[in-house]
């Protein structure tokens, strides 16, 4: 069978915001039927395992407003509009870390919700690394960076301290595919 896209009938703008927009589409799904689709608009995301050698990763404990707690993430940030993934990976990384990566290494690409959001999180293995600059956060960053081992990062999943998909997915996707030693 073909698949073939919806058809977008109509678009109205709801939301334009800093981190995102949302819109209220009237499509024609792929089977003929329409339907109001609400949707939220977000650019691309790098999100970055940087690891200082194969057993290490920097993680950045992070305040989240959303949901009024500190986590430990990977870091990670928006790409800019025209700007390359890789390139948004190498800045994110001197920004939120204070280190700069000689190697980026892409591996994998998904939709933390497909359902509602069109953003897609690109995920890079930074190795490599050397001393940047010092930290250079956005305005509503408060972020502090740290080094944990491969296994100390898993345990933290399991314990609670890291709460957000894009961190459990991210040291998953190192584990399944090692660095090169």
């Amino acid at each position: 069978m073909k698949e073939r896209p919806a058809t977008t009938l109509d678009s109205r703008a709801v939301h334009q915001g800093r981190a995102f927009s949302t819109s209220q589409d009237r499509v024609r799904l792929p089977h003929g039927r329409e339907a109001t689709m609400d949707v939220v608009r977000h650019s691309a995301s790098a999100i970055l395992v940087p690891m200082p050698d194969p057993g290490r990763v920097i993680l950045v404990r992070q305040y989240r407003y959303a949901v009024d707690r500190w986590i430990w993430e990977l870091p990670a940030g928006n790409v800019e509009p025209g700007e390359d993934p890789e390139a948004a990976a190498r800045r994110e990384c001197a920004e939120e870390t204070g280190w700069s990566a000689e190697t980026v290494e892409r591996i994998g690409a998904f939709y933390p919700s497909p359902g509602y959001c069109d953003e897609v999180m690109i995920f890079y293995r930074l190795t490599g690394l050397t001393a940047a600059s010092g930290l250079a956060l956005d305005a509503d960053e408060v972020l502090e960076p740290r080094t944990f081992t491969l296994d100390e990062a898993r345990r933290m999943i399991a314990e609670g301290p890291v709460a957000d998909m894009k961190t459990a997915l991210g040291l998953r996707l190192v584990q399944a595919r090692p660095a090169l030693i």
